[in-house]
């Protein structure tokens, strides 16, 4: 059986229910400094889950921990039912399997075109080339850039590049996405354009994600919009409604100081998220 035929009958015996990441009191820190300190969350199945923060706060350390990119100095991070702290790295990069991840600045391979850049984590799992292809060419198609399968990440706009990110992180079909500021240095439009694909994904496939931004603008779209597969584009939620299963972490000095609805963020009396929302 190969691994993807695996990872995938390993997915359809889970309970659909279940929680897809749990931090549990989860704390890290480098050269004495504490990052993160006794952080616990839930990502539930099918949640947009939106991390906010000053810089520094350790957002895109807390993404790492979930992939299993770094390793607490206490507490346990369970991400498919599986306690990923101790896990050996050949069980990682298999879980890592059902994880897209997309990094700052995209954090493409400069010297691989377009395709090959997509193509990379299904090349390491050894699938078939036909089948490499035409998940390549979804992928490319998912963010509208079918057409620089042949270029070089040279050859493209900082927001395509970024979108190709994306196009990799989903190439496999992740049961969970991670954006690592996915619009950071790019103008409000085409960061416009990187929000409504992670709406997209959001809407359409329902994946569950944890989405860093440092753009206030970004984090309220994604709340107050939704994806329309008939027109193709977002449109704001009628009547003035917000996305249920879209809410919010706000970290401050490594401490998770907010972990809820968009309604309870907004209206908080707490002088720090005031001062940081205005």
């Amino acid at each position: 059986m190969s691994t993807s035929t695996q990872t995938a009958a390993a997915a359809a015996q889970e309970d659909p229910t279940a929680p897809v990441v749990v931090f549990d009191h989860v704390s890290i820190g480098f050269e004495g400094k504490r990052v993160l300190e006794d952080i616990s969350l839930t990502v539930s199945p099918g949640d947009t889950r939106i991390l906010l923060g000053p810089a520094g706060s350790g957002k895109s350390v807390l993404l790492k921990l979930a992939n299993g990119l770094m390793r607490p100095d206490s507490g346990t991070i369970t991400v498919f039912g599986e306690e990923i702290s101790h896990m050996r790295e050949e069980q990682l990069f298999q879980l890592r399997g059902r994880i897209g991840m997309v990094f700052q600045e995209g954090a493409l391979f400069d010297s691989l075109t377009v395709r090959d850049n997509v193509a990379y984590r299904l090349m390491e799992q050894r699938v078939p080339e036909a089948e490499v292809t035409q998940r390549v060419t979804e992928a490319l198609r998912f963010v509208e850039l079918e057409q620089t399968l042949e270029k070089f990440p040279s050859q493209l706009s900082g927001g395509m590049r970024r979108r190709v990110a994306i196009a990799r992180a989903v190439v496999n079909r992740p049961d969970l996405l991670l954006y690592d500021s996915p619009t950071g240095g790019l103008d409000p439009i085409t960061s416009t354009t990187i929000i409504e694909l992670v709406m997209k994904q959001r809407d359409v496939y329902h994946t569950s994600s944890l989405l860093v931004t440092h753009r206030l603008q970004d984090a309220f779209t994604l709340a107050t919009h939704t994806f329309d597969r008939t027109a193709n584009h977002m449109v704001p939620i009628p009547d003035g409604k917000l996305d249920s299963k879209t809410d919010f972490l706000v970290l401050h000095d490594g401490h998770i100081v907010f972990d809820g609805s968009t309604h309870d963020l907004v209206h908080n009396d707490d002088p720090f998220l005031k001062e940081y929302l205005s």
